[in-house]
């Protein structure tokens, strides 16, 4: 049964996080990382997937320290209180906090991987990078991958994008990881735009987003 939980920070703060175990006999544990909308009904839904997968999930709330129980709706006000709250959150903070989450799960078992969204795309790659312990990470449409791009994974890791996206040039990102570690895949998702994997009907793409869902499982299965 899904349920909110209190975890403490490195700092010591008492954060919250959704958390839900896996419906199935369990693979091990995914960190899901939340969009700057904050952890609102599509971040729940994400993480019920990845438990009826088989993988116990956990999403951390990385705005608390800003605003308890953040959501903001996806119109123009939405986003700016969004971005607000994500560029005033340190990135090392959050790594911590999606650090204390891995460790709550690695208690249980198994591999811990990460899988992120948007802001929690970013942070996803960001994990893989600077995070010991992560088994594996998917990352979808994050803005700053490109800029980070030349810092080396320290596990498997996947790139996500859209096509469309207004707001990421997909081939400048794909070349630019490409051109540090060739090794990385970088899907590009033709006629997807930002926040395919997202339900919210101005954002879905089905198509993408079951492929990028297979895809992701794939590398969680394997790794």
């Amino acid at each position: 049964m899904a349920e909110t939980i209190i975890l403490a920070g490195a700092d010591g703060f008492e954060f919250s996080a959704y958390h839900e175990p896996a419906f199935t006999p369990r693979k091990g544990g995914v960190v899901v990382i939340q969009e700057i909308f904050g952890i609102d009904r599509h971040v729940r839904a994400d993480v019920e997937r990845w438990a009826k997968m088989g993988y116990e999930a956990i999403a951390p709330a990385l705005f608390d320290r800003l605003q308890r129980d953040f959501h903001a709706e996806h119109d123009d006000a939405g986003i700016k209180a969004g971005v607000e709250k994500a560029r005033a959150t340190p990135l090392d903070q959050a790594l911590a906090d999606i650090a204390a989450c891995r460790d709550f799960l690695s208690k249980h078992g198994g591999k811990v991987h990460v899988v992120g969204y948007c802001y929690g795309g970013s942070l996803a790659w960001l994990s893989a990078t600077r995070l010991d312990g992560i088994a594996s990470a998917s990352s979808y449409y994050g803005s700053l991958v490109k800029g980070f791009a030349h810092e080396t994974p320290k596990c498997p890791v996947i790139v996500h994008l859209g096509r469309t996206d207004p707001g990421i040039d997909a081939d400048a990102v794909a070349a630019e990881v490409g051109k540090h570690h060739p090794d990385v895949p970088v899907y590009v998702y033709e006629g997807a735009g930002h926040g395919f994997n997202n339900q919210s009907p101005e954002r879905y793409n089905a198509e993408a987003a079951d492929l990028a869902r297979h895809r992701t499982l794939q590398l969680f299965d394997e790794t």
